[in-house]
C-alpha cells in the first residue's frame, strides 16, 4: 500500500536503506537487522528483506550464513577485486571511446565535466561523506568518458562495477578529504579530448589507484 506521500513502501525502504548505508549511518560490519529496520521505517518485514536482497546484489550489503545481513567490511578483499576489475576494463574502454568518439561525444564529456566541477562534493566543511548530487555528477562524468566505446556489454559491465564499488569509493573519500578530485578529473578530460589514448588510460589507472590506496590508508588509520 502506498504511503501518504505516494511513495511505495518497497521504494521507500530501498532508498532509505541505501542512503543510510552510503552516508555512513551504519559502520562497516554492522548487522542490518530486518525486524528493527522494518519497525523504524514503518514497513513490513517482507519489504525490508526484499530491499536488503537488492542491496546485496549491488554490493552495498552482504548476507552471511547464520548471521543475516551486514554492511560489508572495509577490509574485505572484495573491494580489491573490484578495483582490479575496473583498472583492467575501464582504461581499455576509454581508449576505444577516444578512437571512436565524435563531436557529440566530446560535447558530452565537456558538459559532464563542467557539471562535476561545479558540484560541491560535501554539504559542509569537514563533512566526511559525499553529497548524492556529487556522486551522481561523478558517475555521469566517468560514464560520458566511456560512452563512445560503442560496446553495450562493456558499458553494462562498467555500470555493475561502478554500483558495486560505490560504498568503497565513499569510504575512501572519508579517509582523504584533501584529495584533489578537481585536478584528477580535469586531467582525464584534457587527455581524452586531446585524443591521447595512452596518456588518458594512464591517468585513469592512476585515478582508480588513488581510490584504492585511500581506502587502505583509511583502514590502517581507523578512519573508515
Amino acid at each position: 500500500m502506498p504511503r501518504k506521500d505516494g511513495i511505495a513502501p518497497s521504494v521507500y525502504a530501498y532508498e532509505s536503506l541505501r542512503g543510510a548505508i552510503l552516508h555512513g549511518e551504519f559502520h562497516p560490519g554492522q548487522p542490518l537487522k530486518p525486524n528493527e529496520l522494518a519497525l523504524e521505517r514503518g514497513v513490513s518485514l517482507a519489504v525490508v528483506r526484499e530491499s536488503l536482497v537488492r542491496l546485496v546484489g549491488e554490493g552495498l550489503a552482504e548476507r552471511l550464513p547464520n548471521r543475516g545481513f551486514v554492511v560489508p567490511q572495509a577490509d574485505d578483499a572484495r573491494w580489491q577485486v573490484l578495483a582490479e576489475a575496473r583498472a583492467a576494463v575501464e582504461p581499455v574502454m576509454l581508449r576505444m571511446a577516444i578512437s571512436r568518439g565524435d563531436l557529440e561525444w566530446e560535447a558530452g564529456v565537456r558538459a559532464a565535466h563542467h557539471r562535476l566541477a561545479g558540484t560541491p562534493p560535501h554539504d559542509a566543511k569537514g563533512d566526511r561523506h559525499y553529497r548524492d548530487e556529487w556522486a551522481t555528477a561523478h558517475h555521469g562524468f566517468h560514464r560520458a568518458l566511456l560512452e563512445a566505446c560503442g560496446n553495450d556489454i562493456l558499458l553494462d559491465t562498467f555500470e555493475r562495477l561502478w554500483t558495486a564499488s560505490e560504498l568503497y569509493r565513499r569510504w575512501s573519500g572519508a579517509s582523504t578529504p584533501a584529495r584533489d578530485h578537481l585536478a584528477e578529473h580535469a586531467e582525464l578530460e584534457r587527455m581524452a579530448l586531446a585524443r591521447d589514448g595512452a596518456r588518458a588510460a594512464g591517468a585513469l589507472v592512476r585515478h582508480l589507484g588513488l581510490t584504492a590506496a585511500a581506502l587502505v590508508d583509511g583502514v590502517h588509520q581507523g578512519t573508515v
